[in-house]
């Protein structure tokens, strides 16, 4: 589930998302962007999804390396996202090389590669926010799109926002979106936001600016729905024959198969 370490988002980095800001309402402090243009968009979209006790959605994700030779190549996968506020949550991500999924019923989180029919079992009692804390901080896993999961949206994302603009409105999958564009010191980043009753995430796309060739991370959102989920949903249920091991031992579930290189710092 890991994502790459420069395309994460705001604060110190992690989570899942080249603007061009044209000339538009920016905003300058968290506090300025919940009053005007972009920022009350976003604070929109952000009431409305930690106002939700249960989320379920699909993901398509596209991840950019540069090479040593400074060539571009990106890696697309796809999976599901299934939540239950406050502490329960399951994730699925295959791409062409991992099929992953990982569970939390609340007290043990589960990382298990299909692929290769193992599994890795961690004790995290707490919350969905104190999960996804903890699988950044100290096991360096990353949720797809996790910023758009937590209890404070809007904080998560603002936390370093330094300028905001709202550019217009675009079309994702068919749905008339508002355009939003945002930067911070070692990111772009855009969102797209569903106009009307239901103001979800459409597409969120980050663009490194720490790294050569500007590398970006994007997550396009589907099927988002809002029934609450069965218990049962979030129990893992080991696969006939699976492996149990230490997390560490779980070195082939990332997005980027092994031996691509991770990309060039300036």
């Amino acid at each position: 589930m890991r994502a790459l370490t420069t395309l994460r988002p705001v604060r110190r980095g992690g989570g899942w998302i080249a603007v061009m800001l044209v000339s538009a309402s920016l905003c300058s402090t968290p506090a300025a962007a919940q009053g005007d243009g972009a920022g009350k968009i976003l604070k929109a979209m952000s009431d409305y999804l930690v106002g939700q006790k249960a989320i379920s959605l699909t993901f398509d994700s596209d991840v950019e390396v540069l090479t040593e030779n400074f060539q571009k190549i990106q890696f697309t996968s796809s999976g599901q996202i299934q939540l239950s506020r406050p502490n329960m949550v399951r994730a699925t991500r295959a791409g062409g090389y991992t099929d992953v999924e990982l569970t939390f019923d609340g007290k043990t989180v589960t990382i298990l590669g299909k692929h290769i029919n193992a599994y890795a079992q961690v004790d995290a009692s707490g919350s969905v926010d104190d999960l996804i804390h903890r699988l950044r901080d100290e096991l360096s896993v990353a949720l797809p799109g996790a910023d758009l999961l937590l209890g404070d949206v809007f904080g998560a994302l603002t936390a370093e926002t330094v300028e905001g603009a709202h550019i217009g409105q675009g079309v994702i999958d068919g749905v008339e979106c508002e355009h939003l564009a945002f930067r911070n010191a070692e990111t772009d980043w855009q969102i797209w936001v569903e106009i009307g009753p239901r103001p979800i995430p459409r597409k969120y796309v980050i663009t490194s600016k720490g790294t050569s060739g500007a590398p970006q991370y994007t997550v396009r959102i589907k099927d988002f729905k809002t029934e609450e989920q069965a218990a049962d949903v979030f129990a893992f249920k080991p696969p006939s024959g699976a492996k149990k091991v230490e997390l560490s031992a779980l070195d082939d579930v990332d997005e980027i198969p092994r031996g691509v290189p991770k990309g060039a710092k300036k």
